[in-house]
């Protein structure tokens, strides 16, 4: 690959569509990083979250997640402190440690995100979840030996389950 600097194809509020050397990707425009966060209760009750995903047109089951760096005057917002702010945010549940598993891209042939796993512990509920303002999220706490079960079930609905559950409970040695 050359040194050019990428072209950019088109850019709308969150992304940008670039090109170098015929190869074409995507680039969040605001963020500093994407984390994601295994957690379980201390009822040992794994935290996923559930909501419409439209580029995939349908529900999608997920580890907490979310984006670092794209609140206004905290664009150089630590990792861990995002992965503890989207933790409450879309479960309720407040980590006292959180640990550093692993980091990677995503989909290293359509963008540029790099997404970071933790691993949230001593977890206390602090409030309801759900997700800010624009989002609708459906927190689902599942005993953790249950987990591939409840999975299989919740496939079978024709709800998708994100890949990254299934990295982050392998990271985390769940």
């Amino acid at each position: 690959m050359s040194d050019a600097a990428p072209q950019t194809l088109a850019e709308g509020r969150h992304l940008r569509l670039v090109r170098r050397d015929g190869w074409e990707w995507v680039e969040r425009r605001r963020t500093s990083g994407i984390v994601a966060i295994l957690a379980c209760t201390p009822e040992d009750r794994l935290l996923l979250v559930e909501q419409f995903r439209p580029p995939v047109g349908g529900r999608v089951l997920e580890i907490p997640a979310g984006l670092a760096g794209d609140i206004a005057g905290h664009e150089d917002e630590e990792l861990a402190t995002a992965a503890a702010r989207e933790l409450v945010e879309e479960t309720g549940y407040e980590a006292q440690h959180l640990e550093l598993l692993a980091a990677g891209p995503i989909s290293a042939g359509l963008c540029t995100e790099i997404v970071s796993f933790f691993l949230g512990q001593g977890l206390r509920k602090v409030g309801a979840g759900g997700g800010d303002a624009s989002e609708s999220i459906d927190v689902h706490e599942v005993p953790r030996r249950q987990v591939p079960d409840y999975l299989r079930q919740r496939q079978a609905t024709g709800v998708l389950v994100d890949p990254k559950v299934y990295a982050g409970l392998y990271l985390a040695g769940l």
